[in-house]
């Protein structure tokens, strides 16, 4: 769903560092520095080369060079893609043109085989023929705009003179054009990543056609200068937290960067793009989400699986941090399972100069954004598979793809997962039964979504309720002590009319174990306080605060302590509705308490492997850390 908004303020492409809203004039032709001729898309004439080398000389280049070859063997078979839409969506048949066209186009360059050239010319030519691109899902439009430009612009000294008429004519009437029309280019004016995609897929379209249709090459181009700026501020400032999660921080962000690679590889600048604010620290964001078990902290609308991430090559290479691809190499070796992966080959464009003999462990063991979806990422090891991994999750419901998960937490310990997320279900799978999935809010139907609200998210309920959609929490504090790793965050705004106040706490003692400290105080009524768990483990109630924790063989106390009475409870996670997705293996427990009127209670939630050796734990205002 696109947020419309209008766009007021456009933003200096040269001075985006220093402020975020004046108004620069960009060059009278922003194509006076134009390459000439094709390929100018990312990988110019004859920078196959430098790929060849590194392909003979290094395992991981020959490990992806060769499953690329592999896949663009097994395609010669399949039909090409078909006008079939998915719900409203034909966005996955572009993302399958997009994903062969790109892997042939990068098999015929490398390999000179026509047969290569010949399969990416028909997929072309029967996507050209289709009878639009689904322009009221401008995302299905933006990546097969992407797809066309590539395999037009790489492919285009050996195309027929009738297929590149059709495949230009294609790109100019069902990808560009569309992108004009007012019913169609809300993403202009959106902080998400439709403006980060559809401003990428036009820009390709446009720098393809650049030549042919100069002035309509130029306003498209001026047009995604000025005004992916306004999803770049709301997405990457002020630490690179992402606010819409993991994988859409690899669909944004991925666009993002292939956009300004196109722009610096065919105009040989990025007209200041890459130094918007904390845009170069977001790769670290994407790295410290991911926990020793290689799952993700998949808060949001976000998948648990991580995999080959092309754009921290990009990244990797821009900051000279190698240390940004540490656990790429076995990906990279992986092989085929990379070739789902539809930008695979920009893995070899922006990521051929990287030396893995520099590629070390990074030092750092936290990692703190805030943003509109702040996060604390805490672990003891960035190389042993049983390290403890936590990772705290702040923000607000109301930003994009968010689910109601303020103060809530994964935690990852003895080579297992403790307490998880059920991230995102399939889009389509709700909005066919008749489900408005994107309203923001406070009554809107995607909270009656069994996965997204407050009820089976690690965090506070009151009375039954929802979270409030226009509250908002960040990081408040936070060490990075080995000792004593700890973040803190106030809630207080997202149970605004629920509690007076609410503060939670996560530290790591000692590299030991983990404690969960609330710190609450009732309104005038008295209410009943939810504490939630959700965990794949089995679970024991061994006494009235105590609980035991068990899967795969290990075992993980859940002990808490407070002055409250509690009552230990489970919950089902059966689904409440028919379109809610199953939830097999997947267990909440926790505890309720009645907190008095105008009182104020506090709750420590160990996580240990071990009863003993537990330590008392300090108010939060005393908890070491910076602000």
């Amino acid at each position: 769903m696109v947020w419309l908004a209008s766009l007021s303020l456009f933003f200096s492409p040269k001075i985006f560092a220093q402020q975020d809203t004046a108004k620069t004039k960009l060059p009278v032709n922003i194509l006076a520095s134009l390459v000439p001729g094709h390929p100018r898309l990312l990988l110019l004439r004859d920078e196959e080369k430098v790929i060849a080398r590194q392909v003979k000389t290094r395992k991981e280049w020959r490990t992806v060079h060769e499953a690329i070859l592999a896949e663009c063997d097994r395609m010669m078979g399949l039909p090409p893609v078909e006008h079939i839409k998915i719900g409203r969506r034909l966005l996955d048949k572009s993302r399958e043109c997009l994903r062969r066209v790109f892997q042939l186009s990068y098999a015929f360059r490398m390999t000179r085989e026509e047969k290569y050239l010949h399969r990416a010319e028909k997929e072309m030519l029967a996507v050209a023929a289709f009878s639009d691109w689904n322009p009221s899902h401008f995302l299905d439009v933006a990546e097969m705009t992407l797809a066309m430009a590539i395999g037009y612009d790489w492919l285009y000294a050996n195309l027929s003179a009738q297929a590149r008429l059709q495949i230009r004519e294609a790109i100019i009437t069902k990808g560009i054009e569309p992108s004009f029309d007012k019913k169609y280019n809300g993403f202009l004016g959106s902080e998400h990543n439709w403006n980060q995609v559809c401003n990428a897929g036009m820009a390709f379209g446009a720098l393809a056609i650049a030549e042919d249709k100069p002035q309509l090459a130029d306003s498209v181009i001026r047009r995604g200068i000025e005004t992916i700026p306004k999803a770049m501020l709301a997405s990457f400032r002020p630490d690179g937290a992402y606010p819409e999660g993991y994988s859409y921080w690899d669909y944004g962000t991925g666009f993002n960067v292939l956009f300004i690679s196109a722009l610096e590889k065919s105009l040989g600048t990025d007209f200041g793009l890459s130094s918007m604010p904390g845009f170069l620290k977001t790769a670290g964001f994407v790295q410290n989400m991911v926990g020793p078990l290689g799952m993700v902290h998949n808060w949001g609308d976000s998948g648990l699986k991580t995999e080959l991430n092309p754009t921290a090559f990009w990244f990797a290479d821009r900051t000279k941090d190698p240390s940004l691809l540490y656990g790429q190499e076995e990906f990279m070796l992986s092989g085929k399972s990379n070739v789902g992966n539809r930008i695979l080959p920009a893995v070899l464009i922006w990521g051929i100069h990287t030396d893995f003999s520099k590629i070390q462990p990074p030092k750092n063991h936290v990692w703190v954004g805030q943003g509109h979806s702040p996060v604390g990422l805490m672990r003891t090891s960035w190389t042993n598979p049983n390290a403890i991994f936590v990772g705290f999750k702040a923000g607000s419901p109301s930003v994009n793809h968010a689910h109601m998960d303020a103060g809530s937490f994964v935690l990852d310990a003895l080579g297992e997962r403790w307490a998880m997320d059920f991230g995102m279900q399939n889009y389509n799978s709700m909005e066919s039964k008749g489900v408005d999935v994107f309203g923001k809010g406070q009554d809107a139907q995607r909270w009656q979504i069994f996965r997204y609200n407050n009820l089976v998210h690690n965090t506070l309920t009151v009375d039954g309720a929802l979270q409030r959609v226009k509250g908002y929490s960040k990081i408040d504090s936070w060490s990075e002590s080995p000792k004593q790793m700890t973040v803190t965050s106030d809630l207080s705004t997202i149970y605004e009319g629920q509690l007076a106040s609410a503060k939670r706490g996560i530290t790591i003692e000692n590299s030991q174990y983990v404690v969960i400290r609330d710190e609450v105080k009732a309104p005038d009524k008295n209410v009943t306080l939810r504490w939630t768990l959700l965990t794949p483990a089995a679970v024991r109630f061994v006494s009235d605060k105590k609980i035991e924790l068990t899967q795969n063989g290990k075992k993980m106390y859940l002990i808490f302590d407070t002055h409250a009475k509690i009552t230990l409870k489970t919950w089902s996670t059966e689904p409440t509705h028919d379109y809610d997705a199953p939830n097999p293996g997947t267990y909440l427990t926790g505890f309720e308490t009645e907190i008095p009127a105008g009182t104020s209670q506090t709750f420590n939630a160990y996580f240990s492997a071990t009863e003993a050796g537990l330590k008392p734990v300090a108010r939060l205002a005393e908890w070491p850390g910076k602000k």
